[in-house]
């Protein structure tokens, strides 16, 4: 049976291999963010397959092993808590074929690893989460917007009948 710490393994394997490719064929195109290392945040299992996101100087994704026999260039989807959503399978050397959800690429408007990392785990809480979840639910409601004096002393807040 494979558990978290499996996943967790997994997820770091993978990110070897994506420090392997930083080093060798990245880091010196522009879409490189110095600042920002390599880094498997969250791998866990998840509907019998393991799932978290790789974050790296040039992407951020969520990443999966692929469905047994996907090959490269194909696409395929997975119900999340959130939704659906549609990963492209690709092949990583030495793992094998991966399914990846674009979140962030190239990497430029994060200022260091700490900040990446924040959104990498705030994206799999999202993703984690029920769409139908009383917080899922209080997110997509507009705010309330504050009262202004002015306009409700003018009836701007009141609905309007002509």
């Amino acid at each position: 049976m494979v558990d978290d710490a499996d996943a967790a393994a997994w997820g770091e394997l993978l990110a070897g291999a994506y420090r392997e490719i930083g080093a060798r064929a990245m880091q010196d195109l522009p879409i490189y963010n110095d600042a920002l290392g390599v880094e498997a945040v969250g791998f866990h299992r998840f509907n019998g397959t393991t799932v978290g996101i790789m974050v790296t100087p040039w992407f951020m994704n969520v990443m999966m092993p692929a469905s047994a026999g996907a090959q490269a260039g194909a696409t395929q989807r997975m119900r999340f808590p959130t939704g659906e959503i549609e990963f492209v399978v690709s092949k990583v050397v030495p793992i094998g074929n991966i399914a990846s959800c674009s979140l962030f690429s190239p990497m430029s408007e994060f200022a260091d690893m700490e900040a990446a990392r924040a959104t990498a785990e705030a994206a799999l809480a999202e993703l984690m989460l029920a769409a139908d979840s009383e917080e899922a639910v209080r997110r997509r409601e507009p705010p309330t917007p504050q009262i202004d004096r002015r306009n409700f002393l003018r009836g701007a807040l009141t609905e309007r009948r002509g």
